[in-house]
């Protein structure tokens, strides 16, 4: 049996529940679980949640405020240190779907000639197996920490993983897993990183092994994240606002459409590659016209233009489409180090640049009216930016018929049964529509979802709740007895 000897389990369920697989892994189905832990020596725990994006989005690249709400739903991971030079990984984790839940890797393949790999060349490593491709998220934390922090690994390490964070619904699952399995090898290992900078080397991990374009704004909402509050991320060199505290009388729901999302689809990236293709038009520009008279625009991030400016001077000068070759002969490239420009597609660019110069303008409305004194009026205006927020995804394409029909029940509903907005979120083209409406409104929440389920066949999974961040949470030390 395992104890714990340092930290506190803050009585959250899951945390139990992870330590009491622990102390079961000699009767798992997986044979390597059994001998994964020596109960002579520590375990380190580190726990993350998910997200549910309120309101931002995929304006967090180019530099928004967004508001993010830590869900119920978390990963945990525990780490041991072991004498060999190899990583184990096991995943226990409730999203299993056919997928090889067993990973092992020798440390020295990070290495070549001595030196560490390029993140290129460690994609490719992680991609040759589909079946453990998840392994990426987890393994890559150790090459980004011997690539951007300089650590030298002498010995191996095995870990555990356990999340009841929904996969492909929206819900940020890979920042919560990457968060929880950096924090726990950085205390295992026992080295220092600073919260900002474990997030940021997360993001890292998901950007440059896992090769998915998202912004910081997951990672941040994972390690920062507090119980029933909003966290406030001006996403300019990842600026943590003040926290704010869900008013009394509303709540925020999730709901799952049943449609998979991935921020590393397509769609995702093509609308991000259109984005920053307008902010280098826009930039050269101002370069050539603008500069006087408006220095202190910030032209590397499109929100620190207002909607009056754009309209001014920029909005008929961006095309409402471009291929890829003809923006590389005109403008060579953009200043985004996690996309490439396929000279061969045509990208859609007003929409994606217009998107979050109006986005960063309704958040900062949504936060002003949320920390005053709440009234019904105000409540239904909230509600109205987040239906224009849902809006401008679907313009940029980002929409799907099941979350615009679940945005549209909302509205069928209105305030009148206590629902007054919603929004798909996170990346769009599927996954999770958040619902904002009177606490006591959850019974109309859960009619939406059994209307979608009668009509589709597919039953939504339900998120209601919060809870705390890595960094509250701390990590928990486990010896056996």
């Amino acid at each position: 049996m395992y104890k714990v000897i340092h930290g506190k389990t803050w009585g959250l369920k899951d945390v139990d529940d992870f330590i009491d697989i622990i102390n079961t892994l000699d009767k798992q189905s997986i044979i390597q679980a059994r001998s994964l832990f020596k109960r002579e020596e520590e375990i380190i725990i580190s726990r993350a949640p998910g997200r549910l994006d309120v309101m931002g989005g995929i304006a967090d690249y180019s530099g928004s405020l967004v508001l993010q709400l830590p869900i119920k739903e978390a990963t945990l991971s525990a780490v041991q240190l072991t004498s060999g030079r190899s990583i184990r990984i096991i995943s226990l984790s409730a999203n299993e779907s056919g997928r090889q839940n067993y990973f092992e890797m020798p440390l020295g393949d990070f290495f070549d000639g001595g030196s560490a790999i390029s993140y290129k060349s460690a994609k490719r490593y992680f991609k040759k197996n589909k079946p453990t491709q998840w392994a990426a998220y987890v393994a890559g934390a150790i090459l980004v920490l011997i690539i951007e922090k300089d650590v030298r690994f002498a010995q191996g390490a095995n870990i555990l993983i356990y999340s009841n964070v929904p996969e492909c619904k929206g819900v940020s699952s890979s920042a919560a897993l990457q968060v929880a399995v950096m924090n726990a090898i950085i205390k295992a290992f026992g080295f220092a990183v600073q919260p900002h900078e474990l997030a940021s080397l997360c993001q890292k991990v998901e950007n440059l092994v896992a090769g998915a374009p998202c912004g910081i704004m997951d990672q941040m909402t994972a390690v920062f994240g507090r119980e029933n509050q909003l966290l406030a991320l001006l996403c300019q060199l990842a600026e943590l606002k003040p926290f704010i505290p869900i008013p009394e009388g509303i709540s925020f729901w999730g709901i799952d459409s049943g449609i998979e999302h991935s921020v590393a689809g397509s769609d995702y990236t093509s609308v991000r590659v259109g984005a920053f293709m307008g902010q280098r038009i826009i930039s050269e520009l101002m370069d050539r016209h603008f500069s006087e008279s408006y220095p202190s625009i910030q032209s590397q991030y499109l929100a620190n233009i207002t909607p009056s400016l754009y309209e001014k001077y920029f909005a008929a000068h961006i095309p409402e489409q471009m291929k890829g070759s003809e923006f590389i002969r005109r403008y060579h490239n953009t200043i985004d180090e996690v996309t490439e420009i396929d000279p061969r597609f045509v990208y859609n660019i007003r929409k994606p640049t217009v998107h979050p110069i109006y986005e960063h303008s309704r958040v900062g409305t949504f936060a002003e009216l949320l920390t005053t004194p709440l009234t019904e009026d105000s409540c239904v205006k909230a509600g109205e930016l987040m239906y224009q927020s849902h809006r401008s995804y679907s313009d940029c394409g980002l929409g799907t018929a099941g979350t615009d029909w679940l945005v549209a029940l909302t509205g069928e509903f209105g305030p009148s049964k206590g629902l007054y907005g919603a929004r798909i979120t996170g990346g769009g083209s599927g996954g999770t529509v958040a619902v904002l409406g009177r606490r006591e409104a959850r019974h109309s929440v859960e009619k939406i979802a059994i209307k979608y389920s009668n009509e589709t066949g597919y039953k939504p999974y339900l998120f209601s709740g919060s809870s705390m961040g890595a960094l509250a949470f701390g990590c928990l030390i486990l010896k056996g007895i």
